[in-house]
């Protein structure tokens, strides 16, 4: 049975590995990010939130500019926009990233997502970044972000083959990936070659300890979140179904047969048991899985805060987990 490797540093906090990467023009990960003792770097990671949650009434959302030679088009895909990016660094590269963003099954791709999505292309030295805007709930619950998700991995799949394939979930795209894994094992469709999941939703379930035990301390989706924290405590994007259904919640899925998983979570976050209890499923279904607990973090502090050298140190951890799995 293949088994886990689990870092542990403080909480169980993240090793640094040294990654080979494409530059970006737009972001180099050899850049050293902000570095804090713990007292300051909470205070920093709440200051910046509150911000985030409270903008100024007189800011304004730019559009999305893609780095200096990157190519950036979007496209339609039964009625779903796919946006596509390709990065002139990585011509000779047959990796691909389909990134299933996060938000809660309530909040659509964002520049925020847009850029995060950059990042992950450079450090996996993926050729080509594939994000979808899947449909949102309340207005379209389960299964239409799955169904969402399924058209668009069968299109990258036809088009760059499952061995090339990255796909990389954050919070509840996490749970979507997995949903996706999911329905490809269950429909005997070829697996990606690997799973990245950030902070990955993988219970829809509202009593696990975490849930209440990280609530003040998580900066980005505790009880100061005012639209994705309720969203937590009462999913609606299960319609209908059990929160426990496996199909919502893929903690309770058998996943034997799924692809090599690396887990990146925080140590402060609401979501923190989510990844652990999902890790000893995983080990239990004898699943690759590597899980990261950064101490002292708050949930996709790498996607909001991508300053930080901690998140730094995520995104290298990234690219060095596909770098070891894949000779593409």
């Amino acid at each position: 049975m293949r088994w886990t490797k689990l870092i542990a540093a403080g909480i169980l906090s993240a090793s640094l590995f040294s990654a080979n990467v494409f530059a970006a023009p737009a972001w180099n990960p050899e850049k050293s990010g902000l570095k804090f003792d713990n007292a300051a770097k909470q205070n920093y990671m709440a200051k910046k939130m509150d911000i985030f949650f409270n903008p100024s009434p007189s800011a304004k959302v730019k559009d999305f500019e893609a780095p200096d030679g990157w190519e950036y088009k979007t496209f339609d895909l039964n009625g779903m926009q796919i946006e596509r990016l390709k990065n002139p660094k990585s011509e000779n590269s047959k990796r691909v990233v389909l990134q299933l963003h996060g938000g809660a099954y309530i909040g659509g791709l964002t520049n925020l997502y847009r850029e995060f999505g950059v990042k992950q292309a450079v450090v996996t030295g993926a050729r080509e970044l594939y994000m979808i805007n899947y449909r949102l709930a309340p207005q379209n619950t389960f299964p239409a972000a799955l169904d969402d998700a399924v058209a668009a991995y069968k299109y990258v799949l036809k088009k760059h083959g499952a061995k090339n394939i990255i796909v990389i979930g954050d919070s509840a795209g996490g749970n979507l990936a997995l949903a996706l894994s999911v329905y490809l094992k269950e429909n005997n469709i070829q697996q990606p070659a690997l799973m990245v999941l950030d902070s990955p939703w993988t219970t829809l379930e509202t009593d696990l300890p975490s849930r209440e035990n990280n609530s003040e301390r998580d900066v980005v989706l505790g009880k100061n979140n005012p639209r994705l924290y309720p969203e937590v405590l009462n999913p609606t994007y299960g319609g209908n179904l059990p929160l426990n259904d496996y199909r919502l919640s893929p903690l309770y899925a058998d996943l034997t047969g799924f692809p090599p998983i690396l887990i990146q979570t925080g140590g402060y976050e609401t979501l923190l048991d989510d990844s652990v209890k999902f890790m000893e499923k995983a080990i239990t279904d004898g699943v690759d899985v590597t899980l990261t607990v950064y101490a002292g973090m708050p949930h996709d502090f790498a996607l909001v805060m991508p300053e930080l050298q901690d998140s730094i140190n995520l995104f290298k951890e990234i690219g060095s987990f596909v770098n070891r799995h894949m000779r593409n």
